[in-house]
Protein backbone atom coordinates (compact mmCIF):
# COMPACT_ATOMS: atom_id res chain seq x y z
CA UNK A 1 0.00 0.00 0.00
CA UNK A 2 1.12 3.32 -1.13
CA UNK A 3 1.13 4.98 2.39
CA UNK A 4 1.40 8.68 1.09
CA UNK A 5 -1.73 8.44 -0.94
CA UNK A 6 -3.94 6.66 0.93
CA UNK A 7 -3.14 9.48 3.77
CA UNK A 8 -3.86 11.97 0.88
CA UNK A 9 -7.12 9.89 0.08
CA UNK A 10 -8.71 9.64 3.40
CA UNK A 11 -7.72 13.52 3.79
CA UNK A 12 -9.54 14.83 1.25
CA UNK A 13 -12.48 12.06 2.03
CA UNK A 14 -12.67 13.45 5.60
CA UNK A 15 -13.29 17.08 4.44
CA UNK A 16 -16.61 16.95 3.98
CA UNK A 17 -19.01 14.52 2.83
CA UNK A 18 -18.26 12.39 -0.38
CA UNK A 19 -20.42 10.56 -2.70
CA UNK A 20 -19.38 6.98 -4.39
CA UNK A 21 -19.60 8.10 -7.94
CA UNK A 22 -17.37 11.42 -6.94
CA UNK A 23 -14.96 9.57 -5.18
CA UNK A 24 -13.95 7.33 -8.36
CA UNK A 25 -14.08 9.88 -10.13
CA UNK A 26 -11.58 11.50 -8.69
CA UNK A 27 -9.64 8.52 -7.44
CA UNK A 28 -9.41 6.15 -10.54
CA UNK A 29 -7.23 5.09 -11.56
CA UNK A 30 -5.95 2.32 -14.75
CA UNK A 31 -2.84 1.81 -13.22
CA UNK A 32 -2.76 -1.83 -11.10
CA UNK A 33 -0.02 -0.55 -9.01
CA UNK A 34 -1.60 2.55 -7.67
CA UNK A 35 -4.82 1.01 -5.87
CA UNK A 36 -5.30 3.11 -3.51
CA UNK A 37 -9.29 2.95 -3.06
CA UNK A 38 -9.13 -1.12 -2.85
CA UNK A 39 -6.13 -1.08 0.04
CA UNK A 40 -8.46 1.80 1.75
CA UNK A 41 -11.59 -0.87 1.30
CA UNK A 42 -9.41 -4.03 2.42
CA UNK A 43 -7.94 -2.27 4.82
CA UNK A 44 -10.91 -0.92 6.46
CA UNK A 45 -10.19 2.42 6.57
CA UNK A 46 -13.16 3.82 4.57
CA UNK A 47 -16.68 2.29 4.23
CA UNK A 48 -19.77 2.92 1.74
CA UNK A 49 -22.53 3.68 3.25
CA UNK A 50 -25.59 3.09 0.97
CA UNK A 51 -27.70 6.15 -0.26
CA UNK A 52 -30.59 5.85 -2.60
CA UNK A 53 -28.25 3.95 -5.72
CA UNK A 54 -24.74 2.96 -5.78
CA UNK A 55 -23.67 6.67 -7.67
CA UNK A 56 -25.19 8.59 -4.75
CA UNK A 57 -24.34 6.16 -1.88
CA UNK A 58 -21.98 7.71 0.59
CA UNK A 59 -17.98 7.01 1.06
CA UNK A 60 -17.06 8.07 4.66
CA UNK A 61 -13.66 7.24 6.98
CA UNK A 62 -14.06 4.56 9.37
CA UNK A 63 -12.91 4.61 13.04
CA UNK A 64 -9.36 2.93 11.41
CA UNK A 65 -8.96 5.77 8.73
CA UNK A 66 -9.76 8.72 10.92
CA UNK A 67 -7.03 7.55 13.19
CA UNK A 68 -4.64 6.72 10.05
CA UNK A 69 -5.42 10.61 9.23
CA UNK A 70 -4.89 12.06 12.85
CA UNK A 71 -1.42 10.35 13.37
CA UNK A 72 -0.75 11.69 9.84
CA UNK A 73 -1.42 15.27 11.22
CA UNK A 74 0.30 15.05 14.69
CA UNK A 75 3.76 14.08 12.58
Amino acid sequence: MNETLTVQFLQWIGEEPRSYAETIEAWRTSCPRLTVWEDAMTSGLIERVPNGSIATAEVRLTPAGRTMVQAEARR
